[in-house]
């Protein structure tokens, strides 16, 4: 069943119609409804081009946010092949918001990793939603600092709407495992590709993506914090979201023009989750793209290189 936003109301009563009258003729044949219902969905489809044409800010999180929209591990069913999970941090916990492990992409030895939500209530619950405690960032330094032992280029898939903000996870050194994991990002000496396929939020989503390259879907979103947090804080009321979403400039579009996001990925029209085989397809041509100017680069390159992307970031912005 499709899962329409608050925007895209309109959008559901039309094939909402269109669906009955199909509805009706399958359960009565000398009814001939096409005609009907084609000219019905053709105005479905007029109205999604026109409702995803020029969104908003906000709207583009709602998108990001949607529940149908492919997630880390359709991703990796779909582009890696021999995917072998690795589990734990070797110190407290497996944490299943965080998924990683050895795989191939297009025959070529990689690690990847990335936040899982989860598909349904269960799943979202046993994997925090895509909010990642410290054992979930110890496990993905783990990773990376094993790639980087054996020559492996890291591919990281970002969607969370920030990293727990628990009593159990502060006390295990949250902050501590972030920044060390932001480390591991500038340190490693293999290529980092890191793509953002829905949220990126905050310090949770940097400690994946300081990478060589990052791109983004056309609507996901990538900011130090959430609309509503940021409302929270400087309007004392989170319903400001939509303002507040204007501020961050947490569009691909936008952080592109600030040089933060290196290529944008389009999505289907309406968005990934109305068509999640051509979304994957798309990004799967993006992280080759990305990753094969670097594979040939030696060590000490990537890492210079990396370094100073990251030192001189913001100045493209405050040239413009």
């Amino acid at each position: 069943m499709t899962t329409y936003l608050d925007f895209e109301k309109p959008l559901a009563e039309i094939e909402g119609k269109a669906e009955e009258l199909r509805a009706l003729a399958r359960r009565n044949e000398t009814m001939d409804v096409e005609t009907e219902a084609a000219a019905l969905d053709k105005k479905a489809a007029d109205m999604l081009r026109d409702l995803y044409k020029d969104l908003s800010p906000w709207r583009k999180c709602q998108v990001a946010r949607h529940p149908d929209r492919p997630h880390c591990r359709d991703y990796i069913r779909a582009l890696f092949t021999e995917y072998t999970p690795l589990a734990g941090d070797r110190n407290f916990a497996d944490d299943h918001a965080v998924m990683g492990g050895l795989a191939r992409f297009r025959d070529t030895p990689v690690m990847v990793i990335g936040h899982e939500k989860g598909h349904d209530t269960k799943t979202r619950i046993e994997r925090n939603f895509g909010m990642a405690r410290p054992e979930g960032y110890r496990k993905a330094v783990r990773l990376m600092e094993l790639a980087d032992r054996f020559g492996l280029p890291v591919v990281t898939l970002v969607d969370t709407p920030g990293a727990y903000p628990g009593k159990g996870a502060e006390e295990r050194g949250q902050s501590e495992a972030i920044a060390r994991s932001t480390e591991a990002c500038l340190t490693i000496g293999v290529p980092l590709v890191s793509i953002i396929i829905g949220e990126g939020g905050s310090g949770g989503a940097v400690a994946f993506a300081t990478a060589d390259r990052l791109a983004m879907l056309e609507h996901s979103v990538y900011s130090v914090i959430s609309p509503e947090g940021c409302a929270s804080i400087l309007w004392k009321d989170s319903e400001k979201m939509r303002e507040a979403a204007e501020a961050l400039r947490l569009t691909a579009q936008d952080l592109n023009k600030l040089g933060i996001c290196d290529r944008v990925i389009p999505e289907p029209m309406g968005g990934a989750q109305r068509d999640p085989q051509a979304t994957i397809a798309a990004v799967g041509e993006a992280i080759a793209a990305l990753l094969d100017p670097l594979v040939s680069k030696d060590r000490a390159a990537l890492i210079k290189a990396r370094r100073r992307k990251y030192l001189d970031m913001g100045s493209k912005g405050l040239a413009a």
